[in-house]
């Protein structure tokens, strides 16, 4: 049974979020961004910071890690691998820890 974060959102929902999440967009049935650092240093910086997070939620990304760039894509694999408010609560999470825009 879906709770209230692992319900698949619908098209109109995700647009509503996305409105507020900077830099966020939707693609394949995922919330996706790129943060892009100054060096290496900085992006494995974030990674070890939203790892936290992600932890903290027990909701992990897919993601990875070029020199200075860290791509983050989001998806609830309980709720058949679709975007649900999990995802969003962690895109917000990501987005407030990220010093860079």
């Amino acid at each position: 049974m879906a709770t209230s974060t692992t319900k698949p959102l619908t098209q109109k929902e995700i647009k509503t979020a996305l409105a507020q999440l900077p830099g966020w967009t939707y693609s394949a049935n995922t919330l996706v961004r790129e943060f892009t650092f100054h060096s290496f240093r900085e992006a494995l910086s974030f990674m070890v910071r939203a790892g936290f997070e992600a932890e903290a939620m027990d909701h992990h990304p897919d993601w990875t890690n070029v020199y200075n760039r860290v791509t983050v894509h989001l998806s609830t694999h309980d709720a058949g691998d679709k975007v649900t408010m999990k995802d969003i609560e962690l895109a917000e999470r990501f987005s407030r820890i990220s010093w860079v825009k």
